[in-house]
């Protein structure tokens, strides 16, 4: 038990400085920590992200800064296919299950690690052509098209299928997704695609839920602890963030998966 809630601790103190895309680490430490399955742990660490999410996605709602049609949109698309992804991931090898989260693990690492880079020097690789969604000048809302609706709906197929298989909130799908997709301001992205990943979150859980998967007897503490070291993250997390703290957390990332890599072979 005291196990469990110093993972969970540790979990809630890496969202509190990495966002909700830290949350990726939470099924890692379960594997190693509690000696869970992949299947096992991806419920319960799509618990304590989609609880993360969900405080992040209010705060965005107080604030204006959700779109929630375009939000609505990628989790009813995401919800469709959480359940895919959770029923595959019950019916697929261990091993190679655990290969397939090191290999997303280790793409989240390279998009951090480039991201915190491109930070340092203050600059943004920029997209010259115009993206499918864009704003309204006067009402601020977007201009739907078919185009539009289809790039949104198509990245929260991608997030509900890989959050139902790996028990990850989507986050390095959602965010690039919304930067390259819509015209949005990087708040308005951030808080819209937690948004999302709190739906869909809740989708997968209850699924999970449901047909027996997930174990609250873990669950309930890992979670409580992710909450309480989330609060606690919160209030050093304004000293600590930036471009050496993300660089740190790709470094430590990559090599979470290089281990899990290793356990799956051996």
């Amino acid at each position: 038990m005291v196990i469990i809630l110093g993972l969970g601790l540790l979990v809630g103190i890496i969202l509190a400085l990495t966002g909700a895309g830290g949350g990726i680490l939470a099924v890692p430490l379960l594997i190693f920590g509690v000696g869970l399955s992949v299947a096992e742990a991806a419920p319960i660490g799509l618990l304590a992200v989609g609880m993360a999410a969900a405080l992040g996605a209010g705060l965005g709602l107080k604030a204006g800064a959700v779109r929630y049609k375009a939000a609505l949109l990628m989790a009813g698309s995401g919800i469709l296919f959480s359940p895919l992804g959770t029923w595959l991931a019950h019916r697929m090898d261990n091993r190679w299950l655990g290969v397939l989260f090191a290999g997303v693990l280790l793409f989240v690492a390279y998009r951090t690690f480039q991201k915190a880079q491109a930070e340092a020097i203050e600059s943004e690789p920029g997209n010259h052509q115009a993206p499918p969604c864009i704003r309204d000048a006067e009402s601020g809302r977007f201009v739907w098209t078919t185009r539009c609706a289809r790039s949104v709906a198509l990245s929260g197929t991608v997030t509900g299928f890989l959050s139902g298989l790996l028990g990850v909130g989507g986050g390095f799908v959602l965010v690039p997704a919304l930067q390259r997709y819509t015209d949005l301001s990087m708040k308005s992205v951030v808080a819209t695609s937690l948004a999302v990943i709190a739906l869909v979150s809740a989708s997968g859980v209850l699924s999970s839920t449901l047909a027996g998967h997930l174990n609250w007897a873990i669950a309930i503490p890992f979670c409580g602890g992710a909450l309480a070291g989330m609060m606690g993250g919160r209030l050093i997390a304004s000293r600590l963030a930036g471009p050496q703290l993300q660089k740190g957390f790709a470094a430590i990332s990559a090599l979470v998966a290089i281990g899990m890599i290793g356990k799956s072979f051996l």
